[in-house]
C-alpha cells in the first residue's frame, strides 16, 4: 500500500520543528548508563540460527548490570543456560526519541548475558520486573555490560 504525505501522522506539522540540522554528540558511558536506567523498555540483540534476532523487552539496571526477564523457551535463555556456557554475546538499545523533533538520545550496551540462577536474586528481580506480555517469565537473564555507547541527537550544526 502506497501512504501518502495525508496519511502521515505528523506529516503538517510546523517546519520549524521538524526541519533544521541535527547533530550527534556523544554520551559518556557512565551518563549513557544512567540515562538507560530512565527507561524500563529496549532492545536485545541476539543471534538465533545463525542471523541476527532483535525483541523488544522490559529491564532494570541493577549495579550497573541490564536485568530482563524472558520464558523458559525463548531463544536467549536456551544459548545462555548450562554449567559449561559463561553467556551469550549481546547487544542492549534503549532509547528516547522524539518522534516530531527527532531529538534525544540512543545508549547500545554490548555484553554476555547470563542466565540469574540463585532462588533470591531471582525473587528480588521478579518482584522489580513486571513483563507487559502476557506470558510467564520464568528466567532471568543479566547482561553485564563489556562495552557502552551512547549519542543524542540534538537541534543545530556543528559548532
Amino acid at each position: 500500500m502506497v501512504r501518502y504525505t495525508e496519511d502521515v501522522p505528523g506529516a503538517h506539522q510546523d517546519p520549524a520543528v521538524t526541519a533544521g540540522p541535527r547533530r550527534r554528540v556523544d554520551i559518556p558511558a557512565e551518563e549513557a548508563l544512567r540515562l538507560l536506567g530512565g527507561v524500563s523498555l529496549g532492545r536485545i540483540v541476539f543471534t538465533r540460527h545463525a542471523l541476527p534476532t532483535i525483541r523488544p523487552v522490559n529491564h532494570v539496571l541493577d549495579g550497573g548490570d541490564i536485568v530482563l526477564r524472558t520464558h523458559d523457551g525463548a531463544a536467549l535463555t536456551s544459548h545462555a543456560q548450562g554449567a559449561d556456557v559463561p553467556g551469550v554475546v549481546v547487544a542492549y538499545e534503549a532509547d528516547a526519541l522524539d518522534a516530531d523533533t527527532h531529538l534525544g538520545w540512543s545508549v547500545v550496551v554490548t555484553g554476555y548475558a547470563r542466565l540469574v540462577t540463585d532462588p533470591a536474586e531471582v525473587a528480588r528481580y521478579h518482584a522489580l520486573i513486571h513483563p507487559w506480555v502476557d506470558e510467564e517469565m520464568s528466567q532471568t537473564v543479566r547482561i553485564h555490560p563489556d562495552l557502552v555507547t551512547g549519542v543524542r541527537l540534538v537541534a543545530g550544526p556543528k559548532p
